[in-house]
């Protein structure tokens, strides 16, 4: 994967845009789906004698519709996934998919990082690579997210590194860094 410039304006207008989407789809569908599930099940006779016997062996409350407002919140979710998984590739959501992307890569290298530094240390041209990409990805997104916090601690690793690397006598870029290289670290 490769890192690309992209435009913070439109990437917050855009996230915003689809986070307040999720959360009112994920509202209306699941009191939709709730309102729904209980008009069909909560009121047929064998069903509720049934479940009121169930109820009574567990000393349950009875006539909740919890389980039913319950599926309905998973519905929602799958039917929000689902629009979510066709319109990732849209132009709209071009800079949302490609954080998110960058973000389940960093995820992947902080899980092995303590390795991959002490790799690094030991001169392996691959983990410098990889800590190469994972510092100026965390840079790129830490701006972007406006988590200014710790920037310059990030700042500080990378110049480290790029220390590390000139000391090495090699030439590293964020560029030569494939997901596969990650793999290699277990």
């Amino acid at each position: 994967m490769q890192l690309i410039d992209i435009d913070k304006v439109r990437y917050r207008k855009h996230l915003n845009i689809v986070i307040v989407a999720f959360i009112s789809s994920l509202l209306v569908l699941s009191l939709l789906f709730g309102t729904v599930l209980i008009s069909l099940f909560a009121n047929v006779g064998d069903v509720n004698d049934f479940l009121q016997t169930a109820n009574d062996a567990v000393q349950a409350e009875p006539d909740n519709n919890f389980r039913f407002n319950l599926v309905g919140v998973v519905l929602a979710l799958f039917v929000n996934g689902a629009i979510l998984y066709k319109v990732k590739n849209s132009a709209f959501f071009t800079e949302i998919y490609y954080v998110w992307q960058v973000k389940q890569i960093q995820n992947l290298v902080y899980r092995k990082l303590k390795k991959i530094k002490l790799a690094a240390k030991n001169g392996e041209e691959a983990a410098m690579i990889i800590l190469s990409f994972y510092y100026q990805s965390q840079l790129q997104i830490y701006k972007l997210d406006d988590n200014t916090i710790t920037l310059s601690t990030i700042e500080n690793h990378q110049q480290q590194l790029n220390d590390l690397i000139a000391e090495s006598g090699l030439t590293i870029s964020a560029d030569q860094f494939d997901k596969s290289l990650i793999a290699t670290y277990k």
